[in-house]
């Protein structure tokens, strides 16, 4: 009998710890709010209404509720993703849903200002739907895997991105704005947005309990579903476009949140929640306090000088160090089949002769990009002087260019290779964000530093991010969970620079321009650094094409012929690492080369590593140099950065991979 109750009240304080602990964390974001309101606390004055007055009761006050409204509603919508998808890692953020609200309400707002005035949450439902039922269209096929639904979500939300910010950069009157709005700023002006949240969280609250039987339903496997009686592709579509509303609206009402939906429902269940009944009440009291919390922190740092960090990329901060917690703990996640037909890949009778015909191509697309060219009289061709004063600008371009392209494509082929991922990229891994968040500490430190100390912190930060990737994967190299941990990484990383960048100094624009990828400002220094470390980098890669060539066959098959597997890979990743931190320099993290360019190679038939090797990397140099010449020549006199150019000619290309299935390397 006393075991049992020395039991039972094990168990009751096991359960009542969690509740205690966000009581704590609710009471801690009650005082930095009540601390807030202290702040602006008016003066009693005789007659008339002060300024503190004002400030509190149509700033403060509603930015407070909002917090919490947006964070609840977030977390309820997080939550229903998660189950009807049957996916942890599901929410607005992952699906690309944050993303596609973004890009609705740029292209709206720049082109068709008044719809945003009459229907703004409309815009961004149209936005975020339109972007969900893309990921589902190209999962569907295989059930909707996790994995799957993550990296179609992760691709949706790149390319909704790209072009977000390549509108933004070709107006540049709005650009910073919208910037900081993509960001997600809670500052207030009245008390719309509070009650614009209210009448969603609630109809959200009670359309998900009216539902309830279905959704729980929907939390088993489909057999089951079908066998209570379930429409299960009517229910499913119904209480995501629930999902998608709900999270919208706060995009529409304050910007992009993100990874609160992931984080709510993910530390209900650790609190205790069981039941779906738990978790729904759960879920939303979580995310309110984690955004009042954030929003509080966010304020707290800004101090009397103003706050510079909006508070969705306070939220990224918080969320991306929790989506690495969580990876070790995640079991639902192998890399999905990806629909090989059994056929053996087309191998090319004479590799290297294809390979010279793409360099010829190569200096082909250099010469083009050196000569053709548009200015206010249309089409010309340069010559003579014109081309010789031409050539100090363009040359540079070419180079730097030509040189990130095979860095790249180098990378891909390791990274593909090692992992056995056939949709693995550097742009994925989070070694590209890594790389600019190395930049960003270093332009922290001084804003005026050399190429050579902003070339070390960039190299640094790629390592570092790879280091922490391959930690919070327990240093396996398994394709779901490196793949997974390169997300949170990039997104923890884009919330370092997000944040910097909003700050609006002489840091802020240096990254900008870095983050849009832009080669115009290439200097001759900058092509020679480039094409000199190419060489040294990529040798040991053809020296080690043998591994190359094994480590796709797994890692039982490379131990039995005598392959130093670890060290391998190890050294492989670390020399991809550094090729994607020199590019990441000039070309930003934007591009899709390092995925497209390993790929094309493969389709030609250049199978083995040293030649799929030395043919990526001269068609990675291939794409770059075409698309650097495409963003000055599309939108002239406007000019589109290469990187983004790079990345919409990319993004189509991984929806094709993604909804066809492409086959395991090896």
């Amino acid at each position: 009998m006393a075991e049992r109750t020395k039991s039972d009240r094990a168990a009751t304080s096991a359960a009542l710890l969690p509740i205690a602990l966000w009581g704590l964390l609710a009471a801690v974001a009650a005082l930095l709010f009540a601390w807030r309101v202290s702040m602006q606390w008016p003066a009693p004055l005789p007659g008339g209404i002060g300024l503190d007055r004002v400030i509190l009761l149509y700033s403060t006050l509603p930015r407070g509720a909002v917090a919490v409204l947006a964070g609840a509603v977030l977390g309820l919508s997080g939550l229903l993703l998660q189950h009807v998808l049957r996916n942890p890692l599901a929410e607005p953020s992952t699906l690309g849903i944050s993303a596609g609200a973004q890009l609705a309400m740029t292209i709206v707002s720049l082109y068709a200002p008044l719809l945003m005035e009459r229907s703004q949450s409309l815009v961004a439902f149209a936005g975020g739907i339109a972007a969900v039922l893309l990921v589902l269209a190209l999962t569907w096929r295989r059930g909707l895997e996790p994995v799957s639904v993550v990296l179609a979500g992760m691709m949706v939300a790149l390319t909704a991105s790209s072009v977000s910010a390549a509108l933004i950069l070709a107006n540049g009157e709005y650009l910073f704005s919208l910037f900081i709005w993509g960001g997600g700023s809670l500052v207030q002006q009245d008390w719309e947005p509070t009650i614009a949240l209210t009448i969603r969280l609630a109809a959200g609250a009670v359309a998900a309990l009216m539902l309830l039987r279905p959704l729980t339903i929907l939390g088993l496997d489909d057999a089951s579903a079908r066998g209570l009686g379930v429409a299960r592709h009517s229910s499913r579509f119904l209480i995501i476009a629930l999902a998608v509303w709900m999270a919208t609206s706060v995009a529409a009402e304050v910007g992009v949140i993100g990874f609160v939906g992931l984080a709510a429902p993910a530390l209900a269940t650790l609190s205790g929640a069981r039941t779906l009944r738990q978790k729904l009440i759960a879920a939303p009291l979580i995310g309110a306090v984690l955004l009042w919390l954030t929003d509080g922190l966010v304020q707290l740092a800004a101090g009397s000088g103003g706050e510079r960090i909006p508070t969705g990329a306070g939220t990224a901060l918080l969320g991306g160090p929790l989506l690495l917690w969580l990876l070790p703990r995640l079991r639902l996640f192998e890399w999905p089949h990806l629909g090989s037909n059994g056929t053996a890949p087309r191998k090319a009778s004479r590799p290297w002769l294809i390979i010279l015909l793409l360099l010829a191509l190569v200096l082909v697309a250099a010469i083009v990009a050196l000569v053709v060219g548009r200015g206010p009289h249309g089409w010309s061709i340069a010559g003579g002087d014109l081309l010789t004063d031409l050539a100090a600008w363009r040359a540079p371009r070419v180079g730097v260019a030509a040189a990130a392209g095979a860095m790249l494509a180098a990378a891909g082929v390791v990274i593909q290779r090692v992992t056995g991922n056939p949709l693995a990229s550097p742009e994925v891994r989070g070694v590209g964000t890594g790389a600019g968040a190395g930049l960003t500490a270093v332009l922290m430190v001084s804003a005026t530093a050399s190429p050579g100390w902003q070339l070390a912190g960039s190299a640094l930060g790629s390592l570092t991010a790879l280091i922490a990737m391959l930690a919070a994967a327990r240093a396996k190299f398994g394709a779901g969970r490196l793949l997974l941990a390169g997300i949170a990484m990039s997104a923890l990383c884009s919330a370092a620079i997000t944040a910097t960048i909003a700050m609006g100094n002489a840091q802020s624009y240096i990254l900008l321009r870095w983050l849009s990828g832009s080669t115009g400002q290439a200097t001759a220094l900058d092509a020679g650094l480039a094409l000199a470390c190419l060489l040294p980098l990529t040798l040991p890669l053809f020296l080690a094409a043998r591994w190359l060539d094994i480590l796709p066959l797994g890692s039982d098959s490379a131990r039995g012929l005598g392959v130093p597997v670890a060290g391998g890979r190890l050294m492989l990743i670390v020399v991809a690492a550094l090729l994607t931190a020199l590019a990441a320099m000039v070309v930003g993290p934007l591009s899709f080369v390092g995925l497209i360019a390993p790929h094309l190679t493969r389709l030609v038939g250049l199978s083995h590593a040293r030649v799929h090797l030395a043919g990526a990397m001269v068609l990675g140099a291939l794409l770059m140099i075409v698309s650097d010449w495409l963003s000055r020549m599309a939108a002239f006199p406007y000019e589109l950065p290469a990187g983004l150019f790079a990345s919409l000619l990319g993004g189509p290309y991984l929806v094709y991979l993604l909804a066809k299935g492409v086959p395991r390397q090896g």
